[in-house]
């Protein structure tokens, strides 16, 4: 699946740079920024960047499942992330108040 329309950048590709990015050390912080430096591609309208958030945290998520001693101990990092959008999400913030004018 095609991830990011400005780069073509598929989901595969971001998935594989994760592995390798966890593999060298994987308690490391993955942020999108750091898999396109990886790719040697960088950010250019940004929209993707939700996608690959989820992306990072579905497959970190995994990657540390199948490493675990014990499943129990790991926390489901996707559902705080959702927790926290659903607690303080950005759509309240953007955009312009109701009285703004632009004239």
């Amino acid at each position: 699946m095609l991830v990011c329309h400005c780069n073509i950048i598929t989901e595969k590709e971001i998935e594989a740079v994760i592995v390798e990015l966890l593999e060298s050390d994987c308690w490391q912080l993955i942020v999108p920024a750091k898999v396109y430096h990886t790719l040697n591609k960088r950010g250019r309208c940004c929209g993707c960047f939700p996608n690959v958030v989820e992306t990072i945290i579905r497959v970190t998520e995994n990657y540390h499942a199948r490493s675990a001693d014990a499943a129990g101990d790991v926390v489901s990092h996707l559902d705080r992330v959702r927790q926290l959008r659903d607690q303080f999400g950005s759509s309240r913030n953007e955009g312009r108040t109701t009285g703004h004018r632009a004239a």
